[in-house]
């Protein structure tokens, strides 16, 4: 008949044992971590999409803008240079490259200069002169349109991993049909006039077309097709000392 052993009710090994068979050191022992259901709540964390920090919006939550994406992104910004400089520092800090269409070169030359001469992450070129940027899921690009008020159809347009932000200082004749074409408008302060053509075109409701004209420097009013923000992009530092404060002028 074979013959088995009751190991059920053999005491554990002591310390000692354990080192002397090669089981090694015991691991520290804590108690066990646990939550309840209505704890677990208060361990989310408040994160938005990857993306552009912004600003903060009227709640003082960081607001961020989702530039690198898999699919074209068209944005329109009627507003200051101030405010399209910060957002390209910011794209470019993100791992971005940031290619600048202008013709005005002698205001975004600082920004190349600090940023390493054009080698890390921003070029500036003339209007209608930006080459292909090759932008992949690895490089993806933020291409500035600096162009004026009748800004030129771009030879570089919005394609995966390829966003496109237009500056307009003011409204013009061209902004209604950019606007309608883009997946994002900002707009920063205008005149009444501006304000009403914008709240027609953008079918915003009168307290927010109310409001266009007296925004402050640095504030803009974001807006998609099914939501609006207001957001102040607060500079850092280092962009104040090479931006200087915000303003909607320049």
């Amino acid at each position: 008949m074979a013959m088995t052993t009751d190991t059920s009710a053999a005491p554990e090994p002591s310390f000692g044992e354990r080192l002397r068979t090669g089981f090694g050191l015991l691991g520290p022992r804590h108690p066990r971590h646990t939550l309840t259901v209505e704890q677990a709540d208060s361990l989310t964390l408040p994160i938005g999409d990857d993306g552009v920090v912004v600003g903060v919006n009227t709640e003082g939550q960081p607001a961020v803008l989702g530039v690198n994406r898999p699919t074209p992104y068209d944005m329109v910004l009627i507003g200051g240079l101030w405010t399209a400089q910060v957002l390209a520092l910011r794209a470019a800090a993100t791992g971005a490259r940031v290619a600048v269409e202008t013709g005005r070169a002698q205001a975004w030359m600082p920004m190349v200069h600090a940023m390493g001469g054009g080698q890390n992450g921003l070029a500036v070129y003339d209007v209608g002169r930006v080459p292909p940027q090759g932008a992949s899921a690895g490089t993806p690009v933020l291409v500035v349109r600096d162009c004026g008020m009748r800004p030129p159809r771009g030879r570089v347009a919005s394609a995966p991993w390829q966003s496109v932000l237009t500056l307009l200082p003011y409204l013009s004749p061209v902004a209604p049909r950019l606007m309608r074409q883009a997946r994002l408008v900002g707009v920063q302060r205008v005149s009444p006039d501006e304000a009403a053509e914008i709240g027609r075109v953008l079918a915003l409701p009168r307290p927010e077309i109310d409001s266009l004209p007296s925004l402050q420097d640095g504030v803009t009013l974001w807006c998609t097709d099914r939501d609006r923000q207001y957001v102040m992009t607060q500079a850092t530092d280092a962009e104040v000392g090479l931006l200087g404060v915000a303003r909607r002028m320049d």
